[in-house]
């Protein structure tokens, strides 16, 4: 065999060990959706059957509507959206600021604050809960919309912060130089030249903050106790009782849940991609 078809018999070779690899962790990573769907769609006596079987003998698809009628999941969904929605703008209104004084200022006591700003993120929020209850409690602010918002965008600030001081340090800075010099204020850089380039970078910050708020569950499960006022992932936990755990319901309300999410990554993805690699090349 001549040198030339032996490099193309291993590049082919290569590309298909390659091509096995990634479809070996593709199925890794959609085995425990495709085990949700397969539990989703059986009967609820099913899934006590000893021995359990994966798949189900008689397929169910009305489970899928059947979970509206267990939850009043339509309001949960339209809670959960309001908070989510609500956490992401909020968190922009005050990160995208915050993250541009920070690239564009080498002000005193830069480093020790951006340490804080890490530091933050290190506390979760299950060790904060009765100091979050105390304080949204002295605030009037327990089972209401307002309290779950604030608490979600201030747990998601310092990532916002991070990730956009990052991407606003990668624009060169003679780009703002130059609307400067053709008369631009301050502001008017800010918004029509740095925010839109920043583009990426904002997308990636409000899809992140709005999953984190989107999956939010226990401080959600201890401020809010109106049905009314809790996200999805507090009603679904109705579906566990004592006794007996409706694995189909919970199954398919899961999934149902999951369809906006994965949506919403679909339509930004060329955004998203550029923003997490965001600084990484100079």
């Amino acid at each position: 065999m001549n040198p030339k078809a032996k490099h193309k018999l291993q590049k082919r070779s290569k590309g298909f060990v390659l091509s096995i690899t990634g479809l070996l962790v593709s199925f890794l990573f959609l085995f425990p959706y495709l085990s949700m769907f397969s539990t989703a769609m059986k009967p609820n006596s099913s899934n006590t059957e000893i021995p359990p079987t994966y798949l189900p003998k008689a397929w169910e698809f009305g489970n899928f509507i059947k979970v509206f009628q267990e939850l009043p999941f339509g309001m949960y969904i339209r809670s959960t959206v309001i908070i989510s929605l609500c956490t992401m703008i909020l968190g922009l209104i005050a990160s995208l600021p915050a993250g541009y004084y920070i690239a564009r200022n080498k002000f005193r006591g830069r480093t020790a604050f951006l340490l804080l700003v890490l530091v933050t993120q290190m506390f979760s929020p299950t060790t904060l809960l009765i100091g979050i209850y105390r304080e949204m409690s002295v605030l009037h602010l327990i089972n209401s919309y307002l309290g779950l918002i604030l608490i979600n965008a201030s747990f998601n600030m310092a990532f916002s912060v991070w990730i956009l001081s990052s991407f606003f340090q990668s624009i060169p800075v003679e780009i703002e130089e130059a609307a400067s010099i053709d008369g631009a204020s301050r502001f008017q850089t800010f918004t029509k030249i740095s925010l839109p380039l920043a583009l990426p970078g904002i997308v990636t910050t409000a899809i992140f903050t709005f999953i984190a708020a989107w999956n939010e569950f226990v401080v959600a499960y201890t401020l809010a106790s109106s049905p009314s006022k809790q996200p999805f992932s507090v009603g679904l936990s109705l579906l566990t009782g004592l006794y007996e755990v409706k694995w189909n319901y919970l199954f398919a309300g899961s999934l149902i849940a999951i369809i906006p999410v994965v949506i919403l990554f679909i339509s930004i993805e060329k955004y998203l991609v550029s923003g997490l690699t965001a600084g990484s090349v100079k």
